[in-house]
Order: C-alpha cells, then structure tokens, then sequence
C-alpha cells in the first residue's frame, strides 16, 4: 500500500524516494526498534561555534536562582542585532528541547531593549546546552497510551508588570507533545490565582 501510494504520488509532483529521514530542517531523526528520536546536536554545535561559546564552562542550571530580568536598570546596552539572532536561535531549538522553553520565553520578553544583564542570561543558557547537547525528544512505542498533563505558574515573576509566568505540557505515553511557557495576560492576585489561571489554559 505505501508502496502504490509513493508511486501515485510521483506521479503527480516531482519527488525522490530518500528513503527513511535522517535529516530535516536542522532536525536529526534517529529510527531505531526503541523508537523515533530527535535531535539538534548539528545545530547547538553551530551555535555554540558561531557566538565563540563552544570552550565555555557548561553549567547545570537554565536561570540563575532568584535572578529577575527587567527592562529597567543601568546597565549597559548590547547589540540588538547580535541578542536577535541568538534567541533566535534558541527558538528554533526548542522544537526538540521543551526543557529550555522557559528560559527562552523569558529572553524573548526583552528582545527590543536587551541589556548586558539579558546578554549574560541569554549565554547562561548556552552555558547549560553545551552540557546538554545529547538532550531531545524520544518518541518510543508503548502499551499505555495514558495522556497526562502538569501545569504551573509562577506568580509574579514579571517585575515590570508584576504578571505571573504559566507554563504546562502534555505527555501520550512517554513523549512530550505538547508545551508552552507564557505570561498571563492578567495580573493575579494570589499564587492561587496565578495556579488557578495556569490550569485553565492547559485545559483550554
């Protein structure tokens, strides 16, 4: 059946037959009898190359503990160009790696007045892929398919606007599939409140 199916379809658009994927889009594809992984080593490794942070210290946390970014503050501006294209970059890398999607989002908020401060952060975060780079998103097979979700927020991260930062993600089985960390659009009241509204939109 796939066999006609591939055919029918060279017949009506100009393809090639690769066989199996092993590549696409910067994304390593990995197909074994354990299951489907996927991953961005090519890419970190390129990364890390092109913003000469390839012999940096690999550190084992995203954020710095208690450390609140703002817009506000003395400290130095850096180009705007340069902090663009690196988060970027860790955009395009959390197709694979969820478990930077908060850092990520966090830098992101920043894009259009990044300071030395959102730079260093910004690094922090290559710091933690260079230790990470055999990191990605296994899709195995396995008899219960059981759909589980986790939500969380974090009242109040924001300092500017004091709005809290939901994040949640949905696992089938043993793969993440769906993920998000994004600031709510209210300022809550209570961590109850902030938890209450971070629920609500994993359930949406």
């Amino acid at each position: 059946m796939l066999t006609d199916f591939k055919c029918k379809m060279q017949q009506v658009f100009e393809m090639s037959d690769l066989g199996q994927i092993s590549y696409f889009l910067g994304i390593e594809v990995s197909q074994t009898q354990h299951g489907i992984f996927l991953i961005q080593k090519a890419f970190v490794s390129k990364m890390l190359s092109n913003f000469s942070m390839q012999n940096c210290k690999a550190t084992s946390t995203l954020v710095a503990i208690g450390e609140k970014l703002s817009s506000q503050g003395d400290f130095e501006k850096v180009s705007e160009s340069t902090n663009k294209i690196l988060v970027g970059c860790l955009l395009y890398l959390t197709a694979t790696r969820p478990d930077i999607m908060f850092a990520v989002s966090l830098l992101s908020r920043f894009i259009h007045c990044c300071n030395e401060k959102h730079f260093q952060a910004a690094k922090r975060v290559l710091k933690y892929i260079k230790g990470t780079q055999n990191y990605g998103m296994l899709f195995s097979k396995v008899e219960n398919m059981k759909l589980i979700s986790y939500a969380k927020s974090d009242w109040a991260r924001s300092i500017d606007d004091m709005k809290s930062i939901p994040g949640y993600l949905f696992t089938l089985g043993l793969a993440i599939f769906s993920w998000s960390s994004k600031k709510q659009n209210i300022v809550a009241q209570s961590t109850a409140e902030a938890e209450y509204v971070a629920v609500t939109s994993a359930v949406n």
